[in-house]
């Protein structure tokens, strides 16, 4: 495998790597698409962007996304980077502990945040609302986050004590797991977005149920 990525990157030119990371931003923006769309019913509204105007919020919320996740994949790989670290460092098994603890507590805790930040991004951009409102937690993205958690933990500790898929699908299993946990983030989006929806309709009713005070 080491062979064939340094073979790899030996080819690879800045032309082909500028065309690699194009084209794969546009096929990650058909899906970011797929969620404005499946937002746009989900929030009762019709879209009224033309078919540009929507590629380029796909496409920017894309760039805008492809950011955070690589930011939350760098606190959680700084989080253990920095907990090995003070292993090392500190002779002190107590305070190396502590040290440890701390540092991977930070890393979770940064990327929790920006987990959260990646929901309200796509909650706020993505649907076609006339009048948009910034959250930076909903009920909807709290729950949509627990159970994503939740969800990925499980396909975890399937994975771990069912292994055999590979040995059914070969090497064709890794996609179907990619796939799998695909389809449960997507799931876990459209369900904090659809208690979002119920909730923001329910005031809405309240609101003109309430007397006016001129009545």
């Amino acid at each position: 495998m080491l062979a064939t990525f340094n073979e790899t990157t030996a080819s690879a030119t800045s032309g082909k790597l500028t065309f690699g990371l194009i084209a794969a931003i546009w096929s990650a923006s058909v899906g970011i698409s797929a969620i404005q769309d499946t937002l746009n019913i989900v929030y009762k509204v019709e879209d009224t962007r033309s078919y540009f105007r929507a590629r380029i919020y796909a496409i920017g919320l894309t760039i805008i996304l492809t950011i955070i996740v690589t930011t939350i994949l760098a606190c959680l790989l700084g989080g253990d980077f920095f907990a090995a670290l003070a292993v090392r460092l500190f002779s002190h098994p107590v305070l190396a502990a502590i040290v440890a603890f701390g540092s991977k507590l930070l890393g979770w805790s940064l990327a929790g945040a920006f987990l959260a930040l990646s929901f309200a991004v796509i909650y706020y951009w993505a649907p076609d609302v006339k009048t948009r409102c910034w959250h930076w937690l909903t009920p909807g993205g709290a729950i949509g986050i627990s159970g994503w958690l939740l969800a990925s933990l499980g396909l975890r500790v399937y994975l771990h004590f069912f292994d055999t898929y590979s040995m059914t699908y070969g090497s064709l299993g890794a996609v179907i797991i990619l796939l799998t946990w695909f389809y449960i983030t997507g799931f876990m989006l459209l369900l904090g977005a659809e208690i979002n929806s119920e909730i923001e309709a329910a005031a809405a009713e309240k609101r003109l149920a309430e007397p006016s005070p001129n009545r």
